[in-house]
């Protein structure tokens, strides 16, 4: 399998009771694949797994592939404190036919290189599919670093790592000596640095209710090679990127999904919705970005 493109780590719906609802996701996955994206997570932190009991991700895993069935690939995420509990995750995403995991470092746990590089590779050994690690020490903890790149990196499964730390000398590591992991950005306004880099493939949690412009950029940098067009495009989505990081990152995501018709609820506690200013510019921010990268991909102002 190799990650090239868009892939959606995708939100999960709720009804007014905060239960899942089976029927909104399914809408969500569907406008994703008509939209284009090329892959999709489910299991991720933009999905709050983190907020769901073991029996809700397996049984939302198993919906995912039932309705998405071989028109996209899907990985699921395998996230979780214990090693115990992420193996089972990554073997029941081997028994619904995934396409591959997403393996991260435990949380809260400080593992050592050493040690986090054990419990990748035990994930690694229960599902035998291809891997995307995921470096997001700022809700991890810890750092993948050089050590950690060098264990994992033997395993034929480890094809691909979403690179989240934010540091871009992690990127030039990974680029410089550990070419055979495929970068993919973690990190959103990074981006075009990604794929100067050679990155093919961008996880992107705005592309739940952006996937096409999210594609737009995508398709600039890596199969037109042309940057000055995707520095425009950028450009018109760094007000986006800042509004997500303002401290409710899943909330805006959702409140962006509901703003393109998309019905997916509220987030689950500890979290809280977005307030009514914060929703007011949201949709100020998106309707902005719309119409410019519309523009940009016209030509119009583009030469």
């Amino acid at each position: 399998m190799k990650f090239e493109g868009i892939y959606t780590p995708a939100v999960t719906p709720l009804d007014q009771n905060g239960r899942i609802d089976r029927a909104g996701f399914a809408a969500v996955l569907e406008s994703l694949i008509e939209a284009g994206v090329h892959g999709i997570i489910v299991g991720g932190s933009t999905g709050e797994y983190y907020a769901q009991s073991s029996q809700e991700r397996f049984e939302l895993a198993t919906y995912a592939k039932e309705v998405i069935g071989t028109r996209l690939p899907l990985i699921i995420g395998t996230g979780a404190t214990r090693t115990e509990d992420s193996v089972e995750y990554a073997k029941a995403a081997k028994e619904i036919g995934a396409d591959a995991i997403l393996v991260s470092s435990p949380p809260y746990a400080l593992p050592t290189e050493r040690e986090n590089a054990v419990h990748a590779l035990t994930v690694d050994r229960a599902a035998n599919l291809p891997i995307m690690l995921y470096n997001y020490p700022a809700r991890m903890g810890v750092v993948m670093g050089e050590e950690y790149f060098s264990r994992v990196g033997k395993s034929k499964n480890v094809i691909a790592i979403k690179e989240s730390s934010g540091d871009m000398g992690n990127l030039h590591l990974l680029a410089r000596k550990f070419p055979h992991i495929a970068l993919s950005c973690g990190w959103d306004d990074q981006a075009l640095e990604f794929f100067a880099w050679g990155a093919k493939s961008w996880v992107c949690a705005g592309s739940n209710f952006l996937p096409r412009e999210h594609v737009a950029l995508y398709e600039a940098c890596v199969l037109e090679k042309n940057f000055d067009k995707g520095r425009a495009i950028m450009m018109a989505m760094l007000p986006l990127m800042d509004f997500l990081e303002c401290g409710k990152f899943v909330q805006s995501i959702k409140h962006g999904c509901e703003l393109i018709g998309l019905n997916v609820g509220s987030v689950r506690a500890p979290l809280r919705p977005l307030n009514s200013e914060e929703k007011r510019t949201l949709q100020t921010v998106v309707a902005t970005l719309k119409r410019t990268v519309a523009q940009i991909t016209s030509g119009a102002n583009h030469a």
